[in-house]
């Protein structure tokens, strides 16, 4: 009965996630849960472990064999999001600039820890998605301040320390926790029974780990919500349109250029941002406005993410249309 339960988000995720949305939410407008939000790195931690252990490790150093993904996925994230989420803040959010702001920094922070954990969920080639996150946030978090600057004509400094320390956290602890993870049980099974009876069983302690974040990240943004109807409208269309146009786009490079694991590696490591590290400088940095466009945000991408994957596996990136390339290590 328990395992049941363990493995049903898994199984009926598309049930599951606006589920949690929508309890969230409610209970959000009852109940300050805004305590709850130092607890989410941890369920971070524990979302990306899942994902972590049975990782092979040496897959990390090979670099020049992705050398490919990883500059496309600079281009798209670099070049073209930017220019996506310029193209609706002239047209679009041309009259409320702070909303601008909130989207040019949902544009210009590449990849989270979702990456990982979704590319993990889809089977697809999780050391390169390793890869996309760390790097990805490396140079996002340089570039952003000077791109804000272009695009909305404010320079907002970015504390390099502190992203780091957010790499190092969200992925390199979980690394490490999961290497020691997979030693320990590699000790006591053969690889044909982790495969077989450990690793299917670590994919839902993912699942919770997601579902928690999202709870936790709604519930606590619910009554600013309530508080500025007005503005949601607008910003769940600029938002939607955001997301479906980089969907569209990335899902036509990776099937055109890329091998099922790989390609499914470039979509998450592009569409999917870093919306922690967003909402944190639009509430600082700027304004309820940009802030609320960044929650909407959280709230689409988490659910996006889930049908676009559940589709996906159907449509584009069957597992039996593996042909080449990089296999995942999971």
């Amino acid at each position: 009965m328990l395992m049941k339960l363990y493995h049903f988000p898994q199984k009926h995720l598309l049930l599951v996630l606006p589920s949690v949305l929508i309890i969230s939410f409610i209970i959000g407008l009852n109940v300050d849960t805004s305590a709850l939000g130092s607890t989410i790195l941890a369920a971070t931690i524990i979302m990306i472990f899942a994902t972590m252990v049975g990782l092979k490790l040496q897959e990390l150093t090979k670099i020049r064999q992705e050398s490919k993904l990883i500059g496309v996925s600079f281009l798209i994230n670099f070049i073209w999001i930017p220019l996506v989420a310029m193209l609706i803040g002239f047209t679009i959010l041309r009259d409320e600039p702070l909303m601008f702001a909130g989207l040019a920094l949902v544009a210009l922070l590449p990849t989270s820890g979702m990456t990982i954990a979704w590319t993990g969920i889809q089977k697809g080639n999780v050391p390169a998605a390793v890869k996309l996150t760390v790097f990805g946030l490396i140079i996002g978090s340089v570039l952003t301040p000077w791109y804000l600057l272009v695009m909305v004509g404010q320079y907002v400094p970015i504390d390099i320390f502190n992203t780091f320390q957010t790499i190092f956290t969200v992925v390199f602890v979980p690394l490490v926790l999961g290497q020691i993870a997979t030693k320990l049980i590699m000790k006591k099974v053969t690889q044909q029974e982790f495969q077989r009876k450990i690793k299917p069983n670590l994919a839902p302690l993912s699942i919770w780990g997601l579902l928690y974040v999202v709870f936790v990240s709604t519930s606590a943004r619910a009554e600013m919500l309530v508080g500025n109807l007005s503005l949601i409208v607008l910003a769940a269309f600029s938002i939607l349109l955001f997301y479906v146009i980089n969907y569209v786009f990335a899902t036509f490079v990776a099937r055109k250029v890329f091998n099922r694991n790989d390609g499914i590696a470039l979509v998450n490591g592009t569409v999917l941002r870093n919306l922690s590290i967003a909402i944190g400088i639009a509430a600082t940095a700027f304004s309820a406005e940009a802030a609320i466009l960044v929650t909407i945000a959280f709230m689409f991408q988490y659910s996006s993410i889930s049908f676009y994957a559940k589709f996906a596996g159907k449509r584009w990136f069957k597992e039996s249309a593996v042909t080449s390339g990089s296999e995942a290590s999971v």
